[in-house]
């Protein structure tokens, strides 16, 4: 086999809603579904092969069993899994948060940094997100802002609606706001500094932990910048490159999966069918498919939307 169903983890943290579940088919029968790791090795939460030899099994035992050569020679210089893609959804607002890059995670936390990108699903009319500051301000200024409740008022805010993309560089003051599904490309990291959470209490009835010295050492201060241009893709950065595509009865979707890296797709709408010269897989909104690198020409047929995702070499 070279195209490998996943299923993924699911987490129920407090935020979360049921739309995952309702609207995408995702397979979790807790009464929250915050998120669903689309594609995951992490240690948190490793998605689960559907089908075939290795159903039931992680996908680090698919590729423990194939060789890394599954990966690509892109991800070759990582010691672990590089990507990994959730779908969120927000029922309410995420707390306002940062992460740190490569250098600090590692030296740290022992594990990589977290670069990530959002791409909007669906949102609530006026829904927006939180993403850098308004202007330049101090470290001096952002701790009495913290204490004196202020530090909203310096927020980036972008409106927000189906189709557009946000890219989230480590040291980027952030949180997704209430009323917004998307998806998250990310580096394979859960490292996360909670700067606020609005005085919300957890499932322990306790404050969640905040960690605003952490925060302080990673934080940019600087106004939030102007969109990187990602030459035509949905996003491109040092660390994946992702594409979205939208499939049709006249306009198929053909694909390769070189040695470069394996292809990750995710079906966000529709239903359809993904198949190289050997295998042949039915898909439908929510299904996540990791496809082998090497493994060469693929196709997508039927009604459907897709992103798709590559480990780029840096």
């Amino acid at each position: 086999m070279s195209i490998y169903k996943l299923l993924p983890p699911c987490k129920d943290y407090l935020w979360g809603g049921r739309r995952l579940v309702d609207e995408y088919g995702i397979k979790y029968d807790g009464k929250v579904c915050a998120e669903a790791w689309m594609l995951s090795c992490h240690r948190d939460g490793e998605c689960v092969v559907d089908s075939g030899r290795f159903a039931g099994k992680g996908l680090s035992e698919v590729i423990k069993a194939k060789g890394k050569e599954v990966l690509g020679t892109n991800c070759s210089k990582y010691s672990d899994f590089p990507i990994m893609i959730k779908l969120i959804d927000a029922r309410e607002k995420l707390s306002l948060q940062v992460h740190p890059d490569d250098a600090y995670a590692l030296n740290n936390e022992g594990q990589y940094g977290k670069t990530e990108v959002w791409y909007i699903l669906d949102a609530d009319e006026g829904a927006c997100l939180y993403k850098g500051f308004e202007k330049d301000i101090t470290s001096e200024e952002f701790i009495e802002r913290v204490i004196n409740g202020t530090l909203s008022d310096v927020i980036h805010k972008i409106y927000v609606k189906k189709g557009d993309v946000v890219f989230v560089p480590p040291g980027t003051l952030h949180a997704i706001g209430e009323g917004i599904l998307l998806a998250e490309i990310q580096q394979s990291s859960d490292i996360t500094y909670r700067i606020s959470d609005y005085g919300r209490l957890g499932a322990d009835n306790k404050p969640r932990p905040l960690q605003i010295i952490k925060a302080l050492e990673v934080l940019d201060f600087h106004k939030d910048a102007k969109a990187p241009n990602f030459d035509g893709h949905l996003c491109s950065c040092d660390y994946f490159t992702v594409d979205a595509y939208k499939v049709s009865s006249e306009k198929s979707y053909f694909g390769e999966a070189n040695d470069s890296s394996f292809v990750s797709l995710i079906v966000t709408e529709g239903d359809g069918e993904v198949s190289n010269s050997k295998e042949s897989f039915k898909v439908t909104k929510g299904d996540s498919l990791f496809i082998s690198a090497g493994s060469g020409d693929f196709t997508v047929n039927g009604n459907l939307d897709l992103i798709c995702t590559r480990v780029r070499s840096k």
